[in-house]
């Protein structure tokens, strides 16, 4: 069973052609984490991050232009390739972890919520994450 972060309306959306209306900000991201279990927030670098315990799950370029987010290697190669004007495989060095990264111009705050919690949910233990989802309703 493979997993796909996007959205019912987001496949919509592309399917009638309309546009992203603005850029995803660090502050969209930060206010959606917030409500996640266990998330904490850091600058390392000059560069925001969010992690559960030590494990990064988010964490945005210096410019913000890039939001780089925990994903399962063995389906990142076919989520670039599909759409590759929004997504990119991260730098050589990071290849080893769960990783994959996407331009921030390029999606919409519903598509990020679902990458942000897709995320947070592979680092978090499962009784957190179940908890999580009989909070949200999705149980």
């Amino acid at each position: 069973m493979t997993r796909t972060p996007r959205s019912r309306t987001s496949r919509q959306r592309r399917a009638t052609g309309s546009t992203v209306c603005r850029v995803v900000t660090v502050d969209d991201v930060r206010q959606f984490a917030r409500t996640l279990p266990r998330s904490s927030e850091h600058l390392i670098r000059d560069r925001v991050k969010f992690r559960v315990g030590k494990i990064v799950y988010v964490a945005f370029s210096r410019d913000e232009s890039l939001m780089g987010f925990g994903f399962p290697k063995e389906e990142r190669a076919a989520l670039v390739a599909a759409e590759p004007a929004k997504f990119l495989l991260p730098r050589e060095s990071d290849l080893r972890f769960h990783w994959v990264e996407a331009r921030t111009a390029a999606i919409d705050v519903t598509e990020m919520r679902e990458l942000v919690l897709e995320a947070w949910r592979m680092c978090v233990p499962r009784k957190v994450r179940l908890e999580q989802e009989l909070a949200a309703g999705r149980h």
